[in-house]
């Protein structure tokens, strides 16, 4: 008889479980301040370029177009973002962040960083250096794109 996988020993079943634990704690911390997770990553990519093309939104995001025009429209209800389209290309909506979609950046970063500190407490400087690398190699592994190709 061949001997039976103990998933719970494998990387990809704790990885699973520590992915599925991050989502929750960062729902509670945005949830605080009124935003899903899933928001705050489209509030991200605009406070980096504001008036992004909602296309250019999931793939920079590596998610399906209409899950984002849902992440979307949540923030457009909280009046943190504006859809707009473009004169010349009627198919084609740029996303802008509004006066609020500005100010909450404080607030966001504020939670991030408890976030932050709550996901790494317990590990040394040296582990936490090398969690970052090993997850962006991850990352690449999944995504195809450098840290280098987003910046």
């Amino acid at each position: 008889m061949t001997e039976t996988i103990k998933f719970e020993d494998t990387v990809s079943y704790l990885l699973a479980k520590v992915t599925t634990a991050y989502r929750t704690a960062l729902e509670r911390h945005m949830g605080a301040i009124g935003l899903h997770g899933g928001q705050t990553f489209v509030l991200l990519e605009l406070w980096n370029e504001d008036g992004l093309r909602q296309v250019d939104i999931a793939r920079r995001l590596s998610l399906s177009a209409p899950t984002v025009n849902k992440m979307i429209k949540g923030l457009i209800e909280i009046n943190l973002v504006t859809r707009s389209r473009l004169d010349n290309d009627a198919r084609s909506t740029r996303i802008y962040l509004t006066d609020k979609g500005e100010e909450i950046r404080v607030d966001v970063e504020r939670r991030w960083i408890d976030l932050e500190e709550e996901c790494l407490t317990g590990l040394t400087e040296t582990e936490r250096l090398v969690l970052l690398d090993v997850l962006r190699k991850l990352r690449n592994t999944y995504t195809g794109h450098e840290v280098a190709d987003e910046e």
